[in-house]
């Protein structure tokens, strides 16, 4: 029997990721027959959705494909019988982000958008709107995938299994594919030898590796990276070193953004010298951003440029596309994602959302047993998923004491009077995209309590 061609519907869709997508959804067309793509964004985001907009249309139009692109900022007009809903939003835009890292920084913490305080805050802003979102697809498209790669991508995913009890959903990242296509090399292999392992959390795994004959090259591997320079380190991610002795003996390869844990020391030291010089990582990338979309309004452009490497979402496609077309074809296809644990991790509870390796076909994503961790890695991995689970429930609650005891929990905080004074300057920070915590917010107004970053708080007067 034929299958129906396919409506996608990108939230977020004037992201400067969407190029990325559409070259995936492109290079699958055989795999994936494409009727329409809607790009739904907001009032705030509709310049950019244009101009991105238009470039998809181009990328299209230079296709054999014939697909049309709809824009419009009204989800409830583009998500009627969708059969995919891929979100990529970021509530509060980059200023928002800026005021995450500003706000921590300046007490001498991290706050990267998806560790520490910043992680956090984005999680508070973002989980009450992927829950209204979830509520139209159970009106609108209730048979529709809800692919999700909005960050902290765990917690959101979680959320939409946990509070808006929509089970059709996975959650995606491009970290495990990156080190999937790089990591082989290093070792004389190609990544259709190898076989690969994951198990943890969304930013926060481990992995191990075999090759063709089955034998563990996981050891190989971590040989391989003191030798050379690339092994799948996001671009995104200040470059130290691992300790070559502790990652021998936990026999397993940790993610790029584990050495915000295990290398806590010098990346906060790089992160506060950024700060204090460059501007942080989310000035950075606003001013790549801004670079991208004057590429994106050439309009002889019909194709991804490289800069968008820049940005820190090489192959988000990769994972993207590659998990709506395994599905829609019933491939189980190996594919790294956030999913019900559902025992893979024994460590962790079933009903608890993990980021592993999993087969991935129409009725959605099966994970693969990984199996106990070492004590070291067990203690963290524990630690921060009952974190995770403490910063859902005070999204959705607007839980003071919740959002506090998620701070204590959190390994990139120190405790005590400054992270309170954190969480709630960025509580005011933030107060626009916050209603659940309206009445913790005008207590903390009434207060007096400012924000002490000029730039966040110039920033939050300007109603940015």
């Amino acid at each position: 029997m034929e299958k129906k061609p396919v409506k996608i519907v990108t939230i977020g869709g004037g992201s400067s990721y969407t190029p990325e997508l559409m070259e995936g959804f492109i290079k699958r067309y055989d795999q994936l027959p494409i009727k329409e793509i809607w790009l739904v964004d907001i009032e705030e985001g509709k310049e950019k959705m244009e101009i991105v907009g238009a470039m998809a249309q181009r990328m299209w139009d230079a296709s054999p494909y014939d697909v049309k692109v709809h824009l419009t900022l009204d989800r409830r007009e583009a998500l009627p019988d969708a059969d995919f809903v891929t979100t990529q939003f970021r509530v509060g835009l980059l200023n928002a982000r800026i005021k995450d890292e500003r706000i921590p920084l300046s007490y001498g913490m991290l706050g990267q958008e998806t560790n520490g305080a910043g992680g956090m805050f984005k999680a508070f802003r973002t989980i009450p709107v992927i829950l209204s979102i979830v509520e139209d697809m159970k009106e609108l498209c209730p048979d529709a995938w809800l692919i999700n790669f909005t960050n902290p991508s765990g917690m959101v995913t979680e959320s939409v299994l946990r509070y808006g009890n929509w089970e059709k959903v996975v959650g995606l990242c491009n970290v495990p594919v990156n080190a999937i296509l790089n990591e082989p090399a290093t070792i004389g292999k190609t990544p259709e030898q190898l076989t690969y392992k994951f198990a943890g959390l969304n930013h926060f795994h481990w992995h191990k590796v075999f090759d063709e004959t089955g034998k563990e090259v996981t050891q190989d591997i971590i040989d391989a990276m003191f030798k050379t320079e690339d092994t799948g380190r996001p671009a995104n991610i200040f470059d130290v070193p691992y300790f070559k002795e502790q990652l021998d003996e936990m026999k397993t390869i940790p993610c790029g953004y584990h050495r915000y844990y295990y290398r806590e020391q010098e990346m906060l030291a790089h992160a506060i010298e950024e700060f204090n010089t460059v501007g942080t990582r989310a000035e950075q990338v606003k001013q790549t951003e801004a670079e991208l979309f004057e590429l994106y309004k050439d309009p002889a452009l019909n194709y991804k440029p490289e800069q968008l490497t820049k940005r820190g979402g090489a192959h988000y496609s990769d994972a993207a596309c590659e998990t709506i077309a395994s599905i829609y074809n019933n491939s189980q296809t190996h594919i790294v994602l956030t999913t019900r644990n559902n025992g893979a991790i024994p460590d962790l509870p079933p009903e608890v959302a993990v980021e592993v390796s999993a087969h991935v076909g129409i009725t959605g994503a099966q994970a693969i047993a990984f199996g106990p961790l070492q004590p070291a890695e067990r203690g963290w991995l524990q630690c921060m998923k009952n974190m995770e689970l403490c910063v859902e429930e005070a999204a959705v609650t607007g839980n003071y004491g919740l959002a506090l005891q998620a701070f204590t929990l959190n390994p990139q905080i120190v405790a005590g009077a400054d992270a309170k004074r954190v969480l709630d300057e960025l509580l005011i920070a933030h107060k626009k995209y916050l209603p659940q915590f309206a009445d913790k917010i005008a207590e903390l107004e009434a207060e007096g309590v400012t924000i002490k970053d000029d730039v966040a708080r110039e920033l939050t007067e300007q109603g940015l």
